[in-house]
């Protein structure tokens, strides 16, 4: 497989496990960087997360020229794009955690705290939950995937939920951007077939 894989280091994401599952979904070049000239070039962009959303925010917007690299490439180029986690959740308008916190605002919404309906329902949601594709899509399928978090998207564009207490977001997309709040390096067979049709996804 030819495409150029992009996975950003911005001091906030599960690098070495996010690069074991690429290469095991059939990814020929990764590329694990903050460099805006590489992501530039990058034929496919996966943005991990792990952490509070602020916190994460402002690691990503500390590297000089790296948010204007992703808006090139993602908004304007059109190369496909996976969030992962807090990495999906920084597509979103904003984040309430610590604070408000101003996302990428690739899609309209923001990311709350969870709060579940039911006493029994954790926080932080954390261990194996069906997705549920909420509109048709390419790279969702109905399945079991791995969750760790606290906090939890609302807005527009949502793909699939799950079921925590109540609806939570398990993931979201428009166009030639798609983010899951699962780890699909944790999730097994399903979190790598999800990366092996990225790898091939031609939105």
């Amino acid at each position: 497989m030819g495409a150029r894989v992009a996975l950003i280091d911005y001091g906030a994401g599960n690098l070495h496990s996010v690069t074991n599952a690429l290469k095991a979904a059939g990814a020929g070049s990764i590329d694990v960087t903050a460099n805006p000239a590489v992501v530039a070039c990058a034929d496919r962009i996966v943005l991990p997360g792990v952490g509070a959303f602020g916190a994460c925010s402002r690691a990503l917007k500390a590297v000089p020229g790296l948010t204007e690299a992703l808006n090139v490439r993602v908004l304007g180029a059109g190369v496909p794009f996976l969030g992962i986690c807090v990495g999906m959740q920084l597509m979103a308008d904003s984040g309430a955690e610590f604070g408000s916190h101003a996302g990428l605002g690739w899609v309209r919404g923001t990311v709350r705290a969870l709060a579940p309906d039911e006493p029994a329902a954790k926080v932080p949601h954390m261990g194996w939950n069906e997705v549920l594709p909420a509109a048709p899509h390419p790279l969702i399928e109905p399945g079991e995937a791995y969750f760790l978090h606290s906090f939890g998207y609302a807005g527009a564009n949502v793909l699939a939920t799950t079921v925590h207490g109540g609806t939570v977001t398990a993931a979201i997309g428009r166009d030639n951007m798609l983010g899951v709040q699962f780890h699909p390096e944790k999730s097994q067979r399903y979190g790598l077939a999800l990366l092996s049709r990225f790898l091939e996804w031609q939105p």
